[in-house]
Protein backbone atom coordinates (compact mmCIF):
# COMPACT_ATOMS: atom_id res chain seq x y z
CA UNK A 1 0.00 0.00 0.00
CA UNK A 2 1.72 3.17 -0.86
CA UNK A 3 2.24 6.08 1.40
CA UNK A 4 -0.39 8.76 1.10
CA UNK A 5 0.64 12.25 0.60
CA UNK A 6 0.89 15.36 2.56
CA UNK A 7 -0.43 18.86 1.24
CA UNK A 8 2.74 20.97 0.97
CA UNK A 9 0.89 24.61 1.26
CA UNK A 10 -0.67 22.80 4.83
CA UNK A 11 2.28 22.16 5.90
CA UNK A 12 3.38 25.37 5.78
CA UNK A 13 0.36 26.95 7.26
CA UNK A 14 -0.86 24.85 9.96
CA UNK A 15 0.21 23.25 13.16
CA UNK A 16 -1.77 20.63 15.47
CA UNK A 17 -2.26 21.39 19.18
CA UNK A 18 -1.61 17.96 21.62
CA UNK A 19 -5.55 17.94 21.98
CA UNK A 20 -5.66 17.44 18.02
CA UNK A 21 -6.94 20.99 17.41
CA UNK A 22 -5.47 23.23 14.54
CA UNK A 23 -3.39 26.36 14.90
CA UNK A 24 -3.54 29.40 12.34
CA UNK A 25 -2.41 32.33 11.54
CA UNK A 26 -4.87 35.03 11.32
CA UNK A 27 -5.73 36.76 7.51
CA UNK A 28 -5.48 40.17 7.06
CA UNK A 29 -2.50 41.16 9.20
CA UNK A 30 -0.36 41.76 6.38
CA UNK A 31 -0.36 45.43 4.61
CA UNK A 32 -3.47 47.80 4.63
CA UNK A 33 -3.83 47.84 8.28
CA UNK A 34 -4.40 51.55 8.31
CA UNK A 35 -8.12 50.60 7.17
CA UNK A 36 -8.67 48.06 10.18
CA UNK A 37 -9.59 49.95 13.85
CA UNK A 38 -6.93 48.80 16.28
CA UNK A 39 -9.09 46.95 18.51
CA UNK A 40 -9.16 44.76 14.81
CA UNK A 41 -5.49 44.36 14.96
CA UNK A 42 -5.27 43.69 18.37
CA UNK A 43 -7.74 40.77 19.14
CA UNK A 44 -6.34 39.04 15.67
CA UNK A 45 -2.84 39.08 17.11
CA UNK A 46 -1.01 35.87 17.49
CA UNK A 47 -2.44 32.36 15.70
CA UNK A 48 -6.21 31.32 16.42
CA UNK A 49 -7.88 27.69 16.44
CA UNK A 50 -9.87 26.46 13.46
CA UNK A 51 -13.71 26.17 13.49
CA UNK A 52 -14.52 22.23 13.24
CA UNK A 53 -15.38 22.39 9.87
CA UNK A 54 -12.10 23.86 8.41
CA UNK A 55 -9.92 21.64 10.98
CA UNK A 56 -11.73 18.42 9.41
CA UNK A 57 -10.21 19.86 6.00
CA UNK A 58 -7.05 20.31 6.94
CA UNK A 59 -6.73 17.06 9.06
CA UNK A 60 -7.84 15.44 5.26
CA UNK A 61 -4.97 17.54 4.15
CA UNK A 62 -2.47 16.24 7.01
CA UNK A 63 -2.64 12.90 7.43
CA UNK A 64 0.43 12.05 9.67
CA UNK A 65 -0.09 15.14 11.75
CA UNK A 66 -2.61 13.32 13.77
Amino acid sequence: MPKMKTKSGAKKRFKMTASGLVKAGVAGKRHRLLNHSANYIRQNRGTKILAKGDANLVKWYMPYAR
